[in-house]
């Protein structure tokens, strides 16, 4: 969940709209986008690409192949990183991403390390790039969560990659839904239903309205919605909490880590015959 930010907001579990998943967690990102940089940038590094507060790499995963030569978009780019870990390894990458502060940040980072990683400012139910563009799309820990029609955006990734293109994302783990957003001992008691997808959503005081949204759905649904769509999983990966990571990252840590996972990586094939 987010961290506190802007308006004086109360949390809530109900039904929200893609609009108004999207009008609230723009202004979210552009808010907390300055000091998401300067609190995990540097664990995330200029050129880095981890698949979440882990800081599992993909240079040791792999989830992605061979990158040499490949066309790659980067959904919930933020900064670019990842994105730019990919040129280092060959691939021609672009970003996206829904946040203009962070948009901003990756063009600070394109001027610091001299990669550049070309990003447009948009959403994932629309990508604005043509079909067949991509052999690679990926997200890191980025916009699928945040994403009430999921299935259209990930139609839309199906649209732009290529035959036999490859698809890979990192969200939140489903089962710490039932639990508490406290990285403490005392956040490791279940207290809500590992199967209400109701959408967690925080409200302004002042006018009623979202200002941060996130959807939940179960692995299975993750599983079910990349089979309709025409992708052979080939990768789930729950990580474990590395021994040498101390850091405690909203309602991530070492307390929960080691119990329970706090991350699931997928990776899946699109099929040649998948309907396009």
């Amino acid at each position: 969940m987010s961290e506190p930010q802007g308006p004086i907001v109360y949390s809530d579990r109900r039904a929200v709209s893609e609009t108004e998943s999207r009008r609230a967690n723009g202004p979210d990102w552009d808010r907390y986008a300055d000091e998401y940089q300067a609190t995990h940038g540097p664990f995330l590094g200029d050129i880095g690409f981890i698949w979440g507060p882990e800081g599992v790499t993909e240079e040791s995963l792999r989830v992605l192949g061979d990158l040499a030569g490949r066309q790659v978009l980067e959904l919930g780019s933020g900064a670019g990183q990842c994105a730019r870990w990919v040129r280092h390894q060959g691939g021609t990458s672009y970003g996206l991403d829904l946040s203009h502060r962070q948009l901003q940040h990756s063009l600070r980072l394109d001027d610091a390390t001299g990669v550049a990683v070309p990003s447009v400012r948009a959403t994932a139910t629309a990508i604005p790039f043509a079909d067949d563009s991509f052999d690679v799309v990926f997200c890191s820990f980025g916009a699928l969560q945040f994403v009430a029609d999921i299935e259209v955006a990930v139609a839309d990734v199906v649209r732009v990659l290529r035959p036999g293109g490859r698809f890979a994302f990192s969200i939140t783990h489903p089962t710490r839904w039932m639990f508490p957003d406290d990285p403490t001992a005392e956040g490791l008691t279940a207290s809500q239903s590992y199967w209400d997808r109701t959408p967690y959503v925080e409200i302004d005081v002042t006018t009623g309205t979202a200002s941060y949204a996130e959807h939940h759905r179960t692995l299975g649904d993750w599983v079910g919605l990349l089979s309709a769509a025409g992708f052979r999983l080939t990768d789930l990966i729950e990580p474990e909490w590395p021994a040498d990571n101390d850091r405690i990252w909203g309602g991530w840590s070492r307390a929960r880590g080691e119990l329970t996972p706090g991350t699931a990586i997928f990776g899946a094939d699109l099929l040649a015959t998948a309907q396009r």
